[in-house]
């Protein structure tokens, strides 16, 4: 890997007495589309709000190791900080403000942003552009849009921040195939223009489909890391996560994965800055 935008080193995380993360250490790149991949309970959700440093509203702490962003401590910041720094997280189950409208739902994301009235507008043509439901549904209250048109608005939210570095804990989760495909085709978009990814998911065609790099996480443990290439080749990638059996289906999954991959691969668009 390059020189990391985000380095999380020796990450020991606990709730009460039990322990949730133990010594994780993990890379995001600059630009890049990273994946942490396990199963429940294996921490993953953990890692992210050690990252946002949102642990506290769960009763979580950090008890060892260090999260950093371009160099700057983030554990050492409080929560809103994290977001001025230009680290943003959507939380798993999208959790939109259900009685607010979308519009109103997108204007809350600018709250602790940087940049202004200017910005904030051209934020908003941005998320119109990536996901032109929300403009149609400007004011329509949110709880009552469709599952994947929450999560679109949950993705939204989050870019009205300007993000540098965008935290997606489980962007598929309870979605249809063909709308999990729609989200995965945004978060590729949206790392063209310049926001580095870090993604959980426990879809992990989906997820190797995106990523550039890999790790999976066992028991608040990382177990396996590399590219996503080399992961989607592991068999133990493949049986536990990919439920490839079959050698034969095996190499077509890889095939996929590498064709997914590949379409993440093109020049990256100007960096969207606020």
């Amino acid at each position: 890997m390059t020189a990391a935008s985000l380095s999380v080193s020796g990450l020991t995380v606990g709730y009460g007495p039990v322990q949730a993360l133990d010594g994780v250490s993990i890379e995001v790149p600059e630009g890049a589309v990273v994946t942490v991949l396990g199963g429940n309970g294996a921490g993953k959700s953990t890692l992210m709000r050690a990252i946002s440093h949102t642990l506290g509203f769960s009763g979580g702490a950090i008890r060892g190791g260090t999260v950093s962003f371009g160099g700057q401590r983030l554990d050492r910041l409080a929560p809103d900080r994290v977001v001025a720094t230009g680290v943003v997280q959507v939380p798993e189950g999208r959790r939109v403000f259900a009685r607010m409208s979308v519009a109103d739902n997108l204007r809350a994301g600018t709250l602790g942003a940087s940049g202004g009235r200017r910005a904030a507008a051209r934020a908003l043509d941005r998320v119109h552009e990536l996901f032109p439901v929300l403009k149609d549904r400007a004011g329509q209250v949110a709880g009552l849009l469709s599952g994947g048109e929450q999560q679109m608005l949950a993705l939204g939210r989050a870019l009205m921040a300007g993000p540098r570095l965008l935290l997606l804990d489980e962007p598929s989760l309870g979605l249809a195939p063909l709308m999990a495909k729609r989200i995965a085709e945004a978060v590729r978009e949206i790392n063209a223009q310049g926001t580095s990814v870090l993604l959980v998911e426990q879809n992990a065609a989906l997820a190797l489909g995106v990523a550039r790099y890999a790790y999976v996480l066992e028991v608040g443990k990382v177990t396996l890391a590399g590219t996503a290439a080399e992961l989607s080749g592991s068999d133990e990638v493949r049986h536990r996560y990919l439920g490839v059996v079959d050698e034969t289906v095996a190499a077509e999954t890889e095939q996929e994965v590498a064709a997914l991959t590949a379409a993440t691969s093109a020049p990256a668009l100007r960096r969207w800055v606020s």
